[in-house]
C-alpha cells in the first residue's frame, strides 16, 4: 500500500499541488489500509465503500478519515468536491457494463483542476493472473486492460495525463523507483495507473 500511496503523492504534486493542501477521496476503501498513509500526507481524506462491515474496521483504524457508505453507483458528494479521487484494485470488481458510470462518478466529484486516478491489476502480467485466479474474492472477475481503462476516462472527457505500468519488482531497493519510471511503458508491471483530468 505504501508504494501505491507514493505514486498518488507524486501524481498529486505533479498535476494538482502540495498534498497537505489537498483533499483526496478513496473510492472502494475496504478496511482502510491505504488511508492510514494518506492521512499523514493529505489535508483531508474522505473514503467510501459498499461494505458497512469494512467501513467499521476502517473507522476504528483511521479516526481522522471521513468514511461514508455508498451504493456502488452514485458517490454521495456534490460535483467537484475533491482535488484527487482514486480507486485501487476496484474497477475489476465493477461489472463491465457499469464501469463507464463508475469512472464518470469519479470524474464528477473531482474538482475541475483536480486528478482522477485508477490503479488496477495488469491482466498481461502472468503472476498477477495467477494471484487473481487463486483469490476467492476475485472469482469470475474480468480485469480491465490499461487501454480499456484509458478509453473509459476519455469517454468521460478526462484527458489521460499518465498511464504507466508499475510494481515491476516484489521489493524496493536503491534506484528501484527510477528504474520503474524507465520501464513504465513495458506491459509487464503487476499493476498500472491511469490518471486523468479535465
Amino acid at each position: 500500500e505504501r508504494d501505491k500511496v507514493a505514486h498518488l503523492l507524486r501524481l498529486s504534486r505533479r498535476w494538482v499541488g502540495e498534498p497537505n493542501d489537498l483533499s483526496i477521496l478513496d473510492v472502494g476503501c475496504g478496511i482502510g489500509l491505504t488511508d492510514r498513509y494518506l492521512a499523514e500526507s493529505f489535508g483531508s481524506v474522505g473514503a467510501v465503500d459498499v461494505s458497512e462491515e469494512s467501513l467499521a474496521v476502517a473507522r476504528d483504524a483511521n479516526p481522522t478519515v471521513a468514511y461514508q457508505a455508498y451504493d456502488g453507483e452514485t458517490l454521495p458528494f456534490s460535483d467537484g468536491s475533491f482535488d484527487v479521487t482514486f480507486a485501487i484494485g476496484v474497477l475489476h470488481h465493477v461489472p463491465v457494463s457499469a464501469r463507464s458510470g463508475f469512472v464518470r462518478e469519479m470524474g464528477r466529484v473531482t474538482a475541475p483542476a483536480g486528478l482522477a486516478v485508477v490503479l488496477e491489476h495488469n491482466p498481461y502480467n502472468p503472476l498477477t493472473r495467477v494471484a487473481v485466479d487463486r483469490c476467492d474474492f476475485d472469482e469470475g472477475v474480468i480485469i480491465p486492460s490499461r487501454r480499456s481503462t484509458s478509453a473509459l476516462f476519455r469517454a468521460d472527457g478526462l484527458r489521460v495525463v499518465e498511464d504507466p505500468y508499475i510494481l515491476f519488482f516484489p521489493w524496493s531497493f536503491p534506484g528501484s523507483g527510477q528504474l520503474e519510471s524507465v520501464l513504465g511503458w513495458v506491459p509487464l508491471g503487476a499493476q498500472y495507473i491511469v490518471a486523468g483530468r479535465r
